[in-house]
This record gives structure tokens, sequence and C-alpha cells, in this order.
């Protein structure tokens, strides 16, 4: 009997159908064949795909301006909470809106200024992209840990584990979401704040972590679920039982290795359906308070002021379109550089 690893490392050394174009083979230092792994092989179909690489780029540059945001803002020498329209005069008008065209836009100041406030839109982005980014990452962390936890061993295991498993994943899911995140939010800061006091940004950052988290990790379980219960009963996984080998080695040697797949390809669906679930909860009022930047801040403000200024929601609303649409290409990039019969 071989593991699932051996028997791929053994399968690599004959090119397939749905490898066309790549060889499985390559030649070594020493003019020997030397087969390729599934990564190298999935690295190969990865790279040939146009798309994939571009939106890769994307995604990445939008991870450099989150982690670098302080530093471009300095180099940029503004910040997103002076409000500038009220230290100069000039800049607004009686109306609180930008009094050059385009919303303000000039040499000075590159995306123009926020109506009401005058703060620069330029850093009040940069820092919304970081905020936003930095809740999703860890959101999205946290439910993929769980899910993994609750989804493989309910599928391993079976039995009563997995009759409990399941039921509490069919309780969370009956909670509707967005509903449970607007109607959470108040009554933690009511149990936790002094009706007198604000929500600290930590605290409602705490809690907008817990809840997403509490209520996102299900479907992902329920799909690793699956998977496992068809692993099990493989023969390597089986090899691995008659050898004696503990539960706990079995589902991290043999069964996650199978799992990467799947578990990567929700994970990039997951991380731009959370960055919107926050910015719609900043929109609604229950997200991250003033004066943190963050995306769905703008798109309030922006709907306040479209009339008299459309050029404000231009900015955080093209920046959110092309982060999730990158995204959403890279995940089907990544899942057909895995498995090339799922685009078929």
């Amino acid at each position: 009997m071989t593991s699932s690893s051996q028997a791929a490392e053994a399968g690599a050394d004959t090119p397939g159908p749905d490898d066309a174009g790549l060889s499985s083979t390559r030649v070594a230092k020493n003019g020997e064949l030397a087969g390729r792994s599934p990564g190298q092989l999935m690295w190969m179909r990865f790279k040939r795909d146009r798309t994939g690489v571009i939106s890769a780029c994307v995604v990445l540059a939008f991870f450099l301006i989150a982690a670098l945001a302080p530093v471009i803002s300095w180099l940029y020498g503004k910040d997103p909470y002076t409000r500038y329209g009220e230290l100069d005069p000039h800049l607004l008008n009686d109306n609180a809106y930008p009094m050059k065209p385009n919303g303000g836009i000039d040499g000075e100041y590159w995306f123009g200024l926020e109506p009401g406030l005058g703060r620069d839109v330029f850093t009040q982005l940069i820092y919304g992209i970081r905020t936003s980014l930095s809740l999703a990452v860890i959101v999205t962390l946290l439910s993929v840990v769980t899910a993994i936890v609750i989804g493989v061993a309910g599928g391993y295991f079976g039995g009563k584990v997995d009759y409990f498993l399941g039921r509490l994943t069919d309780l969370m899911m009956s909670f509707p979401n967005q509903l449970f995140f607007v109607a959470f939010t108040p009554v933690v800061a009511a149990l936790l704040v002094d009706p007198r006091d604000e929500m600290p940004t930590w605290l409602r950052s705490c809690v907008l972590i817990y809840v997403m988290w509490l209520l996102g990790w299900m479907t992902l379980a329920r799909l690793l679920r699956g998977q496992t219960l068809s692993l099990r009963e493989r023969e390597f996984v089986e090899a691995a039982k008659v050898a004696g080998t503990p539960p706990f080695r079995i589902v991290r040697k043999e069964l996650l290795p199978n799992l990467v797949t799947p578990i990567l390809v929700q994970a990039t669906y997951m991380l731009p359906n959370n960055v919107t679930a926050i910015a719609g909860l900043s929109f609604l009022g229950v997200g991250l308070p003033e004066p943190t930047p963050d995306w769905g801040k703008m798109f309030a403000k922006g709907a306040e002021v479209y009339q008299s200024d459309i050029t404000y929601m231009f900015f955080p609303g093209g920046a959110m379109v092309i982060f999730i649409l990158a995204f959403n290409l890279l995940g089907d990039s990544v899942r057909d550089a895995f498995d090339p019969k799922s685009g078929r």
C-alpha cells in the first residue's frame, strides 16, 4: 500500500491528457530523468494562465499597499486623519465641498478631498485597504482553521462525533449572517461599554472578527467533511490504520495533503467576501468607528455626496471592484491549476 503522496509522485512520471504541453519529467543535473512533483506541475499550469498571473500581481499589489501604507503616507506628506479643508479655507467652499473641480484633485491632493471634513482621499483609501484587508485576513484564517478541525474530525471519526459536529454546523448555518452582524455589535457594546462612552476601535474590531468568524466556517467545513468521508475509505488510509498509525498522524500526513486544493480555493473566495462584508457593516454604521479609515465609511460618505461630488465615490468603488474581481479570478486560476478537469 502506498500513501497519497507516494502515489502522486509515482503518477507524476507519466504525463496525462490534462497536462497537454507540460512534461511531467525533467532532466536532472546528472542527466537522469526525474519526476515532477504535483506542486511543480501545479505551478507550471498556473504560470501558463495569463489571467491568473495578472490577478495574482494585482492582489499582491493590494497587499503591498496595505502593508506599506504608513511609508506611502510619509512619502506623500499627508495622513488620513488631518482635516486639511478646515486648515486651509481655500480648499472647501461654503457648502464644505472641494472648490477645485473633480473633487479637488490636483498635484497636492492626488485623489482630492473628502467633502465635509476635507481629509485627504488618497491616504484614506490606502489606510482603508489596510484596515479592511487586516480584518478580512484574520477572519479568513480563523474560519479556515475552524472548518478544517470540525470538517475533518467529523468526516474521519464519524459516528457520534460526526452527528454532533454536523448538528452544530446546521445550527450555525441557521443564523441569518448579515442580520446577526448588525444586531450583535450594539448588544456587545451595551454589555461591555458604558452607554456614555463610545466603543474603542480595538474592541469593535474584535467584535467584528468574532462574529464573522463564528458564522463564516460552516460552508468549508461541510465541503471538507464530504471530502474526508471519501478519503477515509481509500487504501492508503486503511493501510495506515492497519499499521497502527495514530489518528492525528493519519489526519496530518494522509488526509490534509489531499485537502489542500479545496481549502486553498475556498479561502481565495472567502477573503474577498469578508472584505465586502466588513465594508457593508461599516456602510450600515456598525463597523469601525471614526476616525478609522475604512472602505465602508467611504462608501457611506460617497452615497451622501454623490449628487454634488461623484468623484469621491469613484476611488473606493473602483478599488473594491478591482480587488474582488482579481481575487475571484485568482481563485478560479488556482482551482484550474490544481485540478485541470474542473474547468471543463
